[in-house]
């Protein structure tokens, strides 16, 4: 079923596609390419979406393998994840539910391939550098846009981390996998995740660590119950700081 996607131009290069306010993907242009990261629910056809932009040959990339961030390649010939993620995508592709949309509609699953750290998306005059980083997914990736330090993150560093998942780690490994990617708020200026309408500044990053920083030192008697469709978990508020622009203002990590 369609619903409505909302499309905001942030840059001339870059765009922010919103669906139904329960995904966010992005579009970036560069001189020979256009990349899509993240294809979200899968509700629009988000080939033709590009292609109302520009013809240049498309590279999608997944940040992660959750449906809401997946769905969507089946408009697209193939799509990039780290194969961290392969198995827990699979899964959710072969839903039946999810298998009877696409046989209704006639589309079908393309091809995962591997993409991991260090890897680098050459667009033309715009390079997409990659970085793991472990933690709402094992194979969740960052992707830096070099030369205008911008960060996706998918839904790996944002204002409502879901870590009370099956599979993902300790906090204390958490907080380690972070410490290996915090060099990047020297390389970006603004952080665009998973679920956002706009920029937030890179100091969500180092916000959302100390946030995990709190849970693993015990500081968490004053934290909420937080209901889910997984049953009740934990959520601990993160303070973000005073005088940066943030694209929301209320910050929680949800954990067991």
């Amino acid at each position: 079923m369609e619903k409505e996607l909302y499309i905001k131009q942030l840059k001339p290069f870059l765009y922010l596609m919103d669906e139904a306010h329960e995904a966010t993907g992005y579009i970036v242009v560069g001189d020979e390419r256009v990349c899509v990261i993240d294809t979200m629910n899968g509700y629009n056809d988000l080939h033709k979406v590009v292609r109302e932009i520009t013809d240049k040959p498309i590279v999608v990339v997944n940040t992660h393998g959750h449906p809401d961030h997946i769905f969507g390649n089946v408009y697209f010939d193939e799509a990039y994840m780290n194969p961290k993620d392969f198995e827990m995508a699979s899964s959710f592709f072969n839903e039946p539910e999810f298998v009877k949309i696409c046989n209704e509609k006639g589309l079908s699953v393309p091809p995962l391939k591997p993409i991991k750290g260090g890897d680098v998306i050459d667009l033309g005059g715009k390079t997409l550098e990659v970085y793991e980083l472990p933690g709402h997914t094992p194979g969740g990736i960052l992707l830096l846009l070099r030369e205008e330090r911008i960060l996706f993150t998918g839904d790996s560093v944002n204002h409502h981390l879901w870590m009370q998942l099956d599979g993902c780690p300790e906090m204390q490994e958490y907080v380690k996998a972070l410490d290996k990617i915090m060099f990047l708020e020297k390389e970006a200026d603004v952080i665009l995740h998973g679920h956002a309408t706009g920029f937030d500044d890179i100091s969500l990053l180092r916000c959302m660590r100390q946030g995990a920083v709190e849970i693993c030192n015990g500081e968490t008697e004053n934290d909420l119950p937080y209901n889910w469709f997984g049953g009740v978990a934990k959520q601990h508020p993160f303070k973000l700081e005073k005088g940066k622009e943030y694209d929301q203002t209320v910050s929680v990590i949800c954990y067991r």
